[in-house]
């Protein structure tokens, strides 16, 4: 159950790691200040803006207005964090109910028999709110020399990491044939909780194996994952570019210390999400020198997805970039500016990396946060774009002007 996180103390942290920034705390904004940063150009009086970013201190009245939405909308979040995740396992709960015991009509009958299945969260048979909206469990019929074979299993995989392990357990083993390496519950260091999720399977076949690695994305009733989408918090890191705050919180970075290469953590904590996916990673690929491994995710979870690699690139993980095989995104909102996406680009073509990002329709996430001159966010790349109709467009994303999806 999401819980009221306490304040992320971005104000406190020592951010020499990064060249720039401009931090949102939402716990420390108060009624006036929220106000005063509609009218007052002045962004450096207020007590929840932590920048030391040229000129953001003298924001547009666009940013300010955009910081004004992002701080409110985090701030209603949080505030009814408790009664959202109790509403969320209540429906979660009475749809699992209606589905094990066949309806309505069969709940009273196998009630006065004493046949009344009871849904268990932790079981095999019970599933998320999301995993009831599209309950498919096969994956396609393509063959592993298919071109669309890992766009396939990115997509189920994307779709599964929303479950429980033993749900993930079970599909993972008797329908796709494969192995479950782990599911995790990863470490935030900001919210100071475990709010990232992430699933590893591993695709055995002759002499070609292949790792998934895929995240969750935002559930419906998740405040914390709610409030990591709409905070425009950035990071300047040097030589890479400006990245999402929330995100790179949601990935593992460490307050004071930011992103060092090798960390002692405390052991009573969940794992963060990049070191333990990345010590996994190196461990079975060292083992195999004929295993790949593919990055997918959706949403919340296709950022993780991307920035993933950008981790990997800053740390220069030698073994790691030549076996990742593909990233996989779908529905993935922005997570940098434009000299990211500039990086980004250089780096996964001298690695010959595919990275593709799937667009439906009028999906509002990929357009988040906003691409104009106050925010800086850019998509790169190549967007596989579907209309209502499912009919598919391929845009290449190689110039400022075409970022509009």
């Amino acid at each position: 159950m999401a819980s009221k996180p306490k304040s992320n103390g971005n104000s406190k942290c020592n951010k020499g790691f990064a060249d720039s920034y401009m931090l949102l705390n939402p716990e420390d904004a108060h009624f006036f200040d929220l106000v005063h940063v509609l009218y007052s150009r002045n962004l450096g009086n207020r007590k929840f803006v932590d920048s030391n970013a040229e000129g953001s201190y003298e924001g547009s009245f666009r940013q300010r207005w955009l910081i004004f939405v992002s701080v409110v909308l985090q701030k209603l979040l949080l505030l009814i964090a408790k009664p959202l995740s109790f509403f969320g396992s209540c429906v979660e709960f009475f749809i699992n109910l209606l589905v094990l015991n066949g309806g309505f009509i069969m709940i009273v009958i196998n009630f006065l028999t004493g046949h009344l299945v009871v849904p268990d969260r932790n079981a095999p048979n019970y599933l998320s709110c999301i995993g009831n909206l599209d309950a498919r469990v096969k994956l396609d019929a393509i063959t592993r020399d298919d071109c669309r074979y890992y766009v396939s299993l990115a997509m189920m995989a994307s779709k599964a990491s929303y479950e429980n392990a033993a749900y993930l357990k079970s599909l993972i083993k008797n329908h796709w044939k494969m192995e479950f390496v782990r599911f995790f519950d990863c470490w935030n260091d900001f919210q100071e909780k475990a709010t990232t999720q992430v699933l590893i399977v591993l695709d055995k076949h002759e002499n070609r194996d292949t790792y998934v690695v895929a995240f969750r994305g935002t559930e419906p009733f998740d405040a914390d994952a709610w409030c990591t989408d709409l905070d425009i918090s950035w990071y300047g890191i040097p030589g890479i570019g400006k990245m999402h705050g929330g995100f790179m919180k949601a990935l593992g970075l460490q307050k004071n210390v930011g992103w060092p290469k090798e960390i002692q953590r405390d052991e009573n904590l969940p794992p963060l999400a990049y070191y333990v996916i990345r010590d996994i990673l190196r461990k079975g690929l060292s083992e195999n020198p004929n295993a790949k491994f593919i990055i997918t995710g959706h949403s919340l979870g296709g950022a993780l997805a991307i920035l993933y690699p950008t981790i990997m690139f800053l740390h220069d993980e030698k073994l790691l970039i030549e076996r990742l095989e593909g990233i996989y995104t779908f529905g993935q909102p922005r997570v940098g500016d434009e000299a990211y996406a500039q990086y980004m680009r250089q780096k996964l073509r001298e690695n010959s990396i595919r990275y593709c990002r799937f667009v439906y329709c009028n999906d509002i996430v990929p357009r988040l946060p906003y691409d104009d001159k106050d925010l800086l966010f850019k998509h790169f790349g190549i967007c596989l774009f579907f209309n209502r109709r499912y009919e598919l467009r391929v845009r290449m994303f190689v110039h400022f002007k075409l970022n509009f999806i």
